[in-house]
């Protein structure tokens, strides 16, 4: 169980995943309203192959007798014991912090910071990390500090701890890889389980290597996508938050390909992105379960 504090929250966001059985959502609004909050979000699913009950509940604070620093104690001792509940607790006037990796494409960077400095999200982004100093002038444009790591076989494991280091110094909630071209140290993913967002085309494993539009151009393919996933050991190979596709035809260039599934990328990994500040995100084994 994790659990977020913040001194003045208005809203409280519980997410939870057990072994489905009955009783379970009539006891957790049970729960808010006998206590004085006022629910302003439920959503809850149920995967009939797992047996497995799935809830995400939000509401306010303003009247609620427990404490909100006590509040994961009280519902850990009378309900998530007892129905063997997975769960965290987030609230809503804590700002998450989110650090951007990136290496030599712009795309999905500049897009990243255009909703952030247009106050799309709450959100706070201290820092940018990067394998290379080419996008240091765009963090210089939004006015966020730029670390330059470069990395090669003989330092992996060396910047891999300083940048560890820096991300725990800022006190970094979650990252955000905006096309970052360095597979993440196993250490690193230990350090922030389903807490690491990467964007990559969805042509993977068909069409592999450094030009991946050009091989399905020459292929003529119809369609093309991104897809949007948490960070695993296994590369590429996480928990699906989003994906989405455009249509092609033999009408399209090259060009046209890199162009579309550009635009993609960017939608795609900011809709992962919001709904990661939203906590409508919920993992289980390498699946996930993605609240409206």
């Amino acid at each position: 169980m994790d659990s977020i504090k913040a001194e003045n929250g208005n809203t409280a966001i519980l997410l939870i995943h057990c072994p489905d059985q009955s009783g379970i959502l009539a006891t957790v609004t049970d729960f808010i309203n006998v206590n004085g909050g006022n629910i302003v979000y439920l959503d809850q699913h149920v995967d009939r192959e797992q047996k497995v009950f799935f809830m995400r509940v939000e509401w306010e604070l303003k009247h609620f007798v427990i404490p909100q620093e006590r509040i994961a104690e009280y519902f850990d001792t009378l309900y998530a014991q007892k129905f063997q509940m997975y769960y965290r607790i987030y609230f809503s006037d804590y700002t998450p912090r989110m650090a951007i990796f990136v290496s030599k494409m712009s795309h999905c960077l500049f897009d990243l910071l255009a909703r952030y400095t247009a106050g799309e999200w709450k959100v706070e982004i201290p820092l940018i990390i990067s394998n290379h100093p080419d996008m240091q002038w765009v963090a210089e444009r939004f006015e966020i500090p730029y670390f330059y790591f470069p990395v090669n076989k003989d330092n992996r494991e060396e910047q891999a701890d300083a940048m560890l280091e820096l991300l725990a110094q800022q006190r970094i909630d979650f990252i955000t890889l905006a096309r970052y071209m360095q597979i993440i140290p196993e250490k690193m993913i230990e350090a922030y389980p389903n807490r690491i967002i990467n964007i990559h085309h969805s042509f993977l494993p068909a069409f592999i290597g450094a030009k991946p539009y050009h091989a399905a151009y020459e292929r003529g393919v119809k369609l093309i996508g991104a897809t949007s996933h948490y960070v695993t050991a296994e590369l590429d190979a996480g928990p699906i938050i989003g994906q989405d596709i455009a249509r092609i035809s033999h009408k399209n260039t090259v060009k046209d390909l890199i162009h579309k599934g550009q635009d993609l990328e960017k939608i795609v990994l900011s809709r992962a992105v919001e709904k990661h500040i939203d906590r409508k995100i919920l993992t289980y084994k390498n699946k996930t379960v993605v609240f409206n």
